[in-house]
This record gives C-alpha cells, sequence and structure tokens, in this order.
C-alpha cells in the first residue's frame, strides 16, 4: 500500500439524472479535499455505477467523465438492484484501489464523514461503518420499522451494525476475501461483518434528499429486509419447527380432551371453536410453507450459479481500446 492510499468512491445511480449533476461535483469536490489534505492519493477517483437506469443517468456519466478524469463509470447491463450494483462497483474498484467507500447518489448520507472514515483506516481500521446517529428526518413508521428491523435481525442471528445501511469504508484486502462470498442472494449489510478484520463506526446525520424521488419504497424496503434475515439467517425455519412442536402437543392434549368428553357424554356442537381453530393453524401453516419455500427457493437460485452482475460498457474503454492499438497485444 502507498503511503497515501488510493481511494475510489462507489457511487450505486439509478435514475438519477435529477440529482447527480448536484452530487457529483461533492463527491469529486470531497476527493480533491482529502487529497490537499495528504490523507489520499491524487489518483483517488469517483466511480458511478449506473444500475440500468432508463433515464438519462448513463449519458451524465459518460459527461461527467470526458469532462473530469476523477470520474470513472461503469453500466450494467439491465436493472439488477441497488445490493448488486454497489457489489459491481466494490469489485472493479478491488484491484484499482487500496480503499472504497460506498455511498448513495442522493446526497442524504453526510459526505464528510468520509473524513473521519479515512482516519480510522489510517488508524488500523480495515472496515468502517457510517452509523446514523438519529432519524429525525425520518416518519415515525419508518423509524420504527427501520430500527425494529436491526434489532429483529440480530435477535435472528445475523451480524448487522444498528442504523448502519450501506455507506461504508472497505479496505482491497478485506474486498479480496469479500469476493470469495459467492451468494447469490446479495444482503451486503450482513455479508461485510461475516468477513471479520478490524472496524470502526463513524456517525452521522443523514439529511433530506437533494433532489428527485426515493427509489426504494416500502415494498421494495420490505423485500429487502425479508431477503436479509432468509439471507443470513436459519432461525425462522427453527422457529417454525418450535411452533410445530408447540401446536402438535396442544393438539394432543385437545385431542384426549375430546375422546374424555365424548366418553362422558359431555360432547356440544362447536361450529365456531372448530373453525377457529382450523383457520388459525390453516394461517400457521400456510406462513411456514411460504417461508420454507423463500428458503427453497433462494437454494434454487444459488445452484444456478448465475451472474450477479454484468457490466455493459465503461467510460475508460475506449482509452484502452486506444492505447492497444498503438501497443497492441504484447503491450498487455
Amino acid at each position: 500500500m502507498s503511503a497515501r492510499p488510493v481511494l475510489w468512491i462507489v457511487i450505486p445511480c439509478y435514475n438519477e439524472e435529477q440529482v447527480l449533476p448536484l452530487t457529483a461535483p461533492l463527491f469529486t469536490g470531497k476527493l480533491e479535499q482529502l487529497a490537499a489534505a495528504g490523507k489520499i492519493s491524487p489518483n483517488s477517483r469517483a466511480l458511478f455505477v449506473n444500475d440500468g437506469s432508463s433515464d438519462r443517468t448513463w449519458e451524465i456519466i459518460r459527461n461527467l467523465a470526458e469532462r473530469d478524469e476523477r470520474v470513472l463509470g461503469i453500466c450494467q447491463s439491465r436493472n439488477r438492484g441497488h445490493q448488486n450494483a454497489v457489489l459491481a462497483g466494490l469489485m472493479e474498484a478491488m484491484d484499482r484501489c487500496d480503499i472504497t467507500i460506498s455511498i448513495d447518489c442522493d446526497g442524504q448520507d453526510d459526505i464528510n464523514a468520509m473524513d473521519e472514515m479515512v482516519d480510522q483506516y489510517l488508524q488500523g481500521a480495515e472496515v468502517v461503518y457510517g452509523v446514523r446517529s438519529r432519524r429525525d428526518t425520518d416518519t415515525w413508521f419508518k423509524r420504527f420499522t427501520a430500527e425494529s428491523f436491526y434489532r429483529l435481525m440480530n435477535r435472528l442471528g445475523a451480524e448487522v451494525v444498528f442504523n448502519h445501511a450501506d455507506y461504508r469504508l472497505i479496505s482491497a484486502k478485506v474486498l479480496r476475501h469479500f469476493a470469495d462470498f459467492e451468494e447469490v442472494n446479495i444482503f451486503l449489510r450482513g455479508l461485510v461483518p461475516l468477513v471479520g478484520f478490524p472496524s470502526a463506526q463513524v456517525y452521522y446525520e443523514r439529511a433530506e434528499r437533494l433532489a428527485g424521488k426515493s427509489h426504494y419504497p416500502l415494498k421494495k424496503m420490505l423485500a429487502l429486509a425479508f431477503n436479509g434475515i432468509t439471507s443470513l439467517s436459519i432461525k425462522p425455519i427453527t422457529l417454525i419447527t418450535g411452533f410445530g412442536v408447540v401446536f402438535s402437543l396442544v393438539g394432543l392434549i385437545l385431542m384426549i380432551w375430546a375422546v374424555v368428553e365424548a366418553i362422558l357424554g359431555h360432547t356440544v356442537a362447536g361450529w365456531a371453536s372448530t373453525v377457529c381453530i382450523i383457520c388459525l393453524l390453516g394461517g400457521i401453516q400456510l406462513i411456514s410453507l411460504g417461508v420454507i419455500g423463500q428458503y427453497v427457493g433462494k437454494t434454487y437460485l444459488e445452484s444456478k450459479r448465475r451472474p450477479r452482475y454484468i457490466i455493459s460498457s465503461r467510460t475508460w474503454e475506449k482509452e484502452e481500446r486506444h492505447w492497444l492499438e498503438e501497443n497492441g497485444p504484447e503491450g498487455t
């Protein structure tokens, strides 16, 4: 590693034509500031990952790259989701830098927290998590559900950092080991802690989005949460087994009670209670089958070994082609 580490900021983008022109100068400005302070190399870069956007996002990234050598961009062949976009950027940067910082492009995460992240790395931390100090900008419902999710994840055995999303510093050393994790169902908040290595936390306040609208509605947030739980923990299946044992015992007791009552001649037509029990048990069975089905489905997808991302183009491909034309294949 060089005396001053090379930093690549990895920024996933999906339909961000409104906010990208506002935040891109902030990222390049932060690179310039950190380099001027002697904390990172002047060769550091901002890597924008276009996640199959349907608007002008990729066009804007290419224009930015043409005007500023510090800006790089890669484009996925189709929309694969936020987690896969971050992963694509990290894997692309892994062999070209010493450290990466992943951050969303909407301007909500405090970009100045990068200073302390780099300081923590220089002091020996290989992973630095950006953690929200408070959630004042969230609605009560979003704050309650988000914090409940983190608590639930930890109770289920998944090792996640409370109130941490995907704003983090990871060294290239950690990324090379992280590349050995080949899951198709990706939940980076839970996977990164599994790699180990010394870590630290940096606290910051999250602001409102600078422009545009969020691409993570409640439906996507719930899907991400459920994917994280089922990808990192088998405790839901253990809980289902426990429920099955409990209700089997209850059913056995009720069966003995029903036989005794029949022998004593105390049986009374109990339509309502019968329907209630059938509905309760039927609902529990369907939920249990759904959870088990999720695990079976994930196993099926993992067995296919499909690529987690496909990069269709890079902003620097033209330069590489020009270099090959001048030097020939033997120069590689």
